[in-house]
């Protein structure tokens, strides 16, 4: 049992997330917890003004006030009406860190929630009981409503949760075998567990961890398929990117210099004076996007730690705020910008595919000991073209896109939600594509006669890709046990 902290890296978050620990409130969140849901009793008794969401309607109906005696049916109705999403389910991966993500949030104790809202959520995170959300459903901004609607629908015992050895099973089940009590929410206590960012920030989570991944393996890759493309290793020489001091660039060269240095390939004559670009500008490509990462990670890292619910309460001051930190606009666009850093790796990543199986350099065409009887790799680079040609399609930017929702009332939304799915699929067949290059690595290694740096070796031992494997193993079986090696 790990006590929450109140902020974050997005490390510590990932760790913490994929460590499967349970989690605790410390006692400071508990008062602090409590004490913003009794200031907000205190403040409704002795304000008369009307409090937007609290005792008013939502969205267009503003105006509209609601009478003492149905403010609980307006949060209960919020829930139900508002859980409106559609199209497939997410992992419940995702929905975790959603959950765990909504109750950092709340625990920043600007929301109004009673202690005991708090608990349930953190009840159904640590037995594992994950409500079944949409994927569908979120314009970005007024909040993820209809995502997160569906996760606290639970609350009120209504719904479907999925635990991994009870497989499906309903709210009102999971309580009654709890001996839990549907709960009745107070006023705001809905609107703030569905006002917030926490959908589209799950996402952009698990994309930064899907992204070091991809670091973490790229240069290595990248600097295999040099090595035996035979390409010349001055395009990383330190004094080039001395003069073009972009940080990314200078990092991804120093990583591709560091292994060439090491291979034995090295010594065998070098066929041209100039590599293709896809060869000759790694640095300043694959260091493009790191440097994109970098920035998109510091928004999501500010997000993390923020307060995105609406209206936030601030006791200390007697203030209760209507505004529009829900807006998933930071989010919005720095999903699509790390999407296009993403594709970007992908689309280069299939040039070099293409280049390994040309036939040029000494190696056969398609990587095949017997071109003609045997296709060798040609339907692998053909995968690696409709993926990457996908991600282009994909990386229309969802940010620059708005639709009038709401009767008008919320006239400008993010689309985030939309930047968010769309982003871990460029990430899932940047994977993929980054997969086929490093098996064609491993191929052109067999028609080379001398070894590689030490890091591909092993890389190439562990693959286990003889010049006749893909002859005997579907090569999409191949293909997979790359990506697993890319995403480990």
């Amino acid at each position: 049992m790990a006590i929450l902290k109140n902020t974050y890296t997005l490390k510590e978050i990932t760790e913490f997330w994929l460590s499967g620990n349970s989690a605790e409130l410390s006692d400071e969140n508990k008062k602090s917890i409590q004490k913003s849901a009794t200031f907000l009793t205190k403040y409704l008794k002795e304000s008369k003004t009307p409090v937007y969401g609290i005792n008013t309607g939502f969205g267009s109906l503003q105006n509209v006030a609601v009478p003492e005696n149905e403010l609980h049916e307006l949060q209960r109705n919020l829930l139900i009406t508002h859980a409106a999403g559609t199209g497939n389910y997410l992992p419940d991966n995702l929905v975790r860190l959603m959950l765990l993500l909504k109750i950092l949030n709340i625990a920043k104790s600007h929301s109004a929630v009673r202690l005991e809202v708090v608990e349930r959520l953190l009840f159904f995170y640590n037995y594992q009981y994950t409500p079944k959300v949409h994927e569908q459903g979120s314009l970005g901004a007024s909040g993820d409503l209809a995502p997160l609607s569906e996760m606290c629908l639970p609350l009120l015992g209504i719904g479907e949760m999925h635990h991994p050895d009870l497989g499906n099973i309903s709210a009102a089940d999971v309580l009654q075998k709890h001996g839990l009590e549907k709960l009745v929410l107070e006023p705001k206590e809905a609107l703030a567990l569905i006002n917030g960012t926490q959908f589209m920030l799950a996402h952009a989570i698990e994309l930064y961890r899907i992204s070091q991944n991809i670091l973490d393996k790229l240069s290595v890759i990248s600097a295999f398929s040099a090595d035996v493309y035979l390409c010349r290793n001055e395009p990383h020489f330190p004094q080039l990117h001395s003069v073009r001091s972009h940080t990314g660039q200078i990092k991804i060269a120093a990583e591709m210099l560091e292994f060439l240095k090491q291979s034995p390939m090295q010594k065998v004559n070098r066929p041209a004076v100039q590599d293709p670009y896809s060869f000759r500008c790694i640095p300043q490509v694959h260091g493009a996007s790191y440097d994109a990462f970098q920035y998109c990670f510091s928004v999501w890292e500010t997000e993390l730690n923020s307060v995105t619910d609406n209206p936030t309460v601030f006791e200390d001051d007697n203030l209760i705020l209507s505004g529009g930190n829900f807006h998933g606009q930071p989010l919005a666009l720095t999903l699509d910008y790390a999407a296009m850093a993403l594709s970007e790796l992908g689309s280069i990543s299939e040039r070099r595919i293409y280049l390994l199986i040309s036939g040029q350099r000494g190696l056969p065409a398609f990587l095949s000991p017997n071109p003609g009887t045997d296709s060798g790799y040609m339907i692998a680079q053909y995968s690696a073209a409709s993926m990457a040609s996908q991600n282009k399609q994909l990386c229309t930017p969802a940010s620059v896109d708005t639709i009038m929702s709401s009767n008008g009332q919320e006239d400008h939304v993010s689309m985030g939600a939309n930047a968010a799915i769309k982003s871990l699929k460029v990430a899932e067949n940047v994977t993929s594509i980054l997969g086929i290059e490093l098996l064609c690595a491993c191929q052109a290694a067999n028609f080379r006669k001398e070894n590689s740096f030490p890091k591909a070796e092993l890389v190439n031992q562990e693959m286990g890709v003889s010049a006749t494997l893909h002859m005997h193993v579907p090569m999409h079986e191949l293909i997979a046990k790359a990506a697993t090696w890319i995403k480990a």
